[in-house]
């Protein structure tokens, strides 16, 4: 499998979904609702048509996972797992924290991640074994060594209104350690920033594969740990993910794992 094609196929896809994206960006959504805030545009739609449309010229018979229209059976070996547009509620609000979020998996294993915020322009990019980059240039986790001096940042899962008990209590355990905890509404992103090292840790609940594919490679290419909040190994269908700069990882499982 000729990796470098798939990056490039997968880049050109980003751009061609960001596209539809930007250009709508501006105008007033066509609004509908997965759930009470879960949200869906017209842009979502679009964005992952042409996505596909792109991958599909050229690997006509790979499998698609994408969050919008689902599983498209086809090779088994070679997986797409494509978000169209990662974080609609801000999009829907004209924030631009925003991305295009596209990961290739071979036999299942991830080895290629593209994250592209097509309002900022900047665009992630990782393949295994040749570290992560960003708009061509490599970046790398964080050096900070203390928890007390780092930023995090977590994402509200939809139903958090289920949970909201044990969402408090991880959320001000990390506050009172750390500098701060942003909320960006992005996971992509958020994965992707803690790649750059403006955060030197992410944790989030129940999110999806298409959430997390790209930006796990992207964080772990930039030297990033990545695991569950019990510190066991990661993957896109697990329902928790903490991923930091590796120095702070032990104490954040500290902090994350509730007490029965």
């Amino acid at each position: 499998m000729n990796i470098n094609l798939i990056k490039r196929i997968g880049i050109a896809a980003a751009y061609k979904g960001g596209e539809v994206l930007k250009e709508n960006f501006d105008k007033i959504p066509k609004i509908k609702k997965k759930g009470s805030i879960d949200l869906v545009t017209e842009s979502d739609t679009e964005s992952e048509k042409l996505i596909i449309e792109t991958i599909k010229k050229v690997f006509p018979s790979h499998t698609i996972l994408a969050e919008e229209s689902g599983l498209e059976n086809g090779d088994a070996e070679c997986l797409w797992i494509i978000d169209p547009l990662d974080g609609t509620t801000n999009f829907a609000h004209h924030l631009p924290i925003f991305a295009v979020s596209i990961a290739f998996a071979l036999n299942g294993d991830i080895v290629a991640g593209i994250v592209l915020n097509p309002v900022t322009g900047e665009l992630f990019t990782a393949t295994k074994g040749e570290g992560a980059n960003l708009n061509g240039i490599p970046i790398h986790v964080s050096k900070t060594q203390k928890l007390t001096d780092s930023l995090l940042v977590t994402g509200i899962p939809y139903n958090f209104k289920e949970i909201i008990d044990d969402i408090q209590t991880r959320f001000f355990n990390c506050l009172k350690a750390s500098q701060g905890v942003r909320r960006l509404g992005s996971a992509a992103l958020d994965l992707c920033y803690t790649a750059a090292g403006r955060f030197e840790g992410f944790f989030e609940q129940d999110l999806k594969p298409w959430d997390t594919a790209a930006g796990l490679i992207i964080a772990k290419e930039a030297g990033g740990s990545v695991t569950d909040f019990s510190g066991n190994s990661f993957d896109i269908y697990k329902p928790e993910i903490l991923a930091t700069n590796g120095k702070i990882h032990d104490e954040m499982i500290k902090l994350l794992e509730l007490k029965g």
